[in-house]
């Protein structure tokens, strides 16, 4: 069986989490689950970041420890993984002692390989990215993320040489399917080819918080270096099974912020250390509300939770999958959520299901047998929806999936299956099945309302093999409560 192994970045457990989270979440966990939809052996992972700086220093002000502070946050993005509803075959912590091993093997094996010195270094670090910056990275003398300037700061590090793998990290984001999507390929070739890979400091000397180096007790590892290496350390590399059978990595999913630190400095880790290399980093655009990137250090975090509890799950998972296409900036909207609600999901996808159940309880009683193919399923292009999932442009897979929704709410009206008899048994079967298949490629996007289609249709879900026309000899349905209220 073919396998897939999908991630996503390990979020700060300095705070709660918001939609920004969230989204990249819902994104992995469709992929996830559109993976075991084509059978694929699929192992999805995510998790916390409990070792950053950042997550410290907030606790030190809370005046909370620091490893109470870690935890409670943690919890928080593990219930949120629930009520998002996702697939996540394992969520991963920094502090576990599976991973603190592993990243104290990888910064030995690096360091034994000759790949790590120690010298005295002063630059300018921003405490929001965990990162040196240069000049080239700042706005106007401040991180373009965080909106604040830089620390300077002089110690003496550990250094892992960057530069020795220019040319092989260089031919690596050249390729044309290592990075997606293009403009992000684009932006660290032309930034390698500018600037050259300079070597970077993968320890901080005189902290009390992170994972102390195998090689000098006073020294911790370097956030970044810790936190790339979950991605092995949750499979238990290098002789667990999991780590055998799903490394490497299908796909990396990750914030822009953080492309350079998957694309270039994790890479070349991973050459050093003679491991095999991740197939792909998967880019997506941040999640903005009013322009604005949504973060906590910027105090406009939406907490995904309240709004979850207000409208739904699906309702949430779909719009904002349908508002924000991956490989750009998307405005999070509470109108929009609202109005795909009342619109997309309760008028065409809700109402379909509905009058065709009234329907086949008012004149059947529920049952029914197969019947001919009426030419309905000409309208459902498969293939497009395919090629869309393939190239992550997951709004464009719903829009075209809405697209034979629609073209089934126009079909029983043209049919008018209250009205003509003869033809009534056709045509309520057709509907049948496509809902049957509507459900079956949405449940990657909303499943836990396929699941209540299902449930109405008698039906247990299935997988690719289920999408063709008569798969269902007789069907049992029992219409039950609307599938998407309306918000007033």
């Amino acid at each position: 069986m073919e396998k897939f192994y999908i991630t996503t970045a390990i979020d700060y457990a300095n705070a709660k989490p918001h939609i920004g989270h969230a989204y990249e979440k819902i994104l992995s966990d469709v992929l996830a689950r559109w993976s075991r939809f084509y059978e694929k052996d699929t192992f999805f992972l995510t998790g916390t970041d409990e070792n950053a700086q950042k997550n410290d220093q907030v606790a030190k002000e809370k005046n909370i420890p620091t490893k109470d502070f870690v935890d409670k946050n943690t919890e928080s993005f593990e219930e949120l993984c629930k009520t998002l509803n996702l697939t996540n075959d394992d969520f991963i912590k920094t502090t576990q002692d599976r991973h603190i091993k592993v990243a104290q093997a990888i910064f030995k094996k690096v360091y034994d390989k000759g790949d790590i010195y120690k010298k005295t270094y002063s630059g300018k670090y921003c405490e929001g990215c965990e990162a040196f910056l240069g000049e080239r990275d700042l706005v106007d003398g401040k991180c373009p993320e965080h909106k604040k300037k830089p620390k300077i700061i002089e110690e003496e590090n550990y250094f892992f040489k960057l530069s020795k793998y220019e040319k092989e990290i260089l031919k690596l984001c050249s390729s044309k399917n290592f990075i997606v999507p293009s403009g992000w390929r684009k932006e660290i070739v032309n930034r390698i080819k500018l600037d050259g890979l300079k070597d970077i400091s993968v320890s901080r000397q005189g902290l009390d918080w992170g994972i102390d180096t195998p090689i000098d007790s006073e020294h911790k590892i370097y956030v970044w270096i810790d936190a790339l290496t979950n991605y092995i350390s949750a499979l238990s590399y290098p002789a667990g099974a999991k780590y055998k059978k799903y490394w490497p990595a299908d796909v990396h999913v990750v914030g822009k912020g953080i492309n350079w630190f998957h694309s270039v400095i994790w890479p070349a880790i991973l050459m050093s250390a003679e491991i095999p290399l991740p197939k792909q980093i998967l880019v997506h655009g941040y999640v903005t509300f009013n322009g604005e990137k949504i973060s906590k250090s910027l105090g406009n975090a939406i907490d995904p939770s309240e709004l979850i509890d207000k409208y739904g799950v699906d309702q949430f998972r779909y719009t904002m999958l349908k508002d924000i296409p991956f490989d750009q900036d998307g405005d999070f909207s509470e109108n929009s959520l609202k109005d795909r609600t009342n619109n997309e999901l309760a008028n065409d996808l809700g109402n379909l299901l509905s009058r065709t159940l009234s329907l086949c309880e008012k004149y059947y009683s529920g049952k029914l047998t197969k019947q001919k193919n009426d030419g309905l399923f000409e309208k459902l292009n498969l293939k497009k929806i395919e090629k869309h999932i393939e190239n992550y442009n997951l709004h464009l897979a719903l829009e075209e999936i809405w697209s034979f929704v629609r073209a089934s709410n126009k079909y029983v009206n043209d049919k008018e299956p209250w009205k003509n008899e003869e033809t009534r048994e056709v045509v309520l079967y057709n509907l049948l099945e496509a809902i049957r298949i509507s459900s079956l490629l949405l449940s990657s996007f909303i499943p836990g309302s396929c699941d209540k289609i299902n449930s109405q249709l008698g039906i247990k879900s299935g997988t690719i093999k289920n999408i063709k026309f008569g798969v269902i000899k007789k069907y049992s349905i029992k219409k039950g409560d609307i599938l998407f209220k309306k918000i007033e």
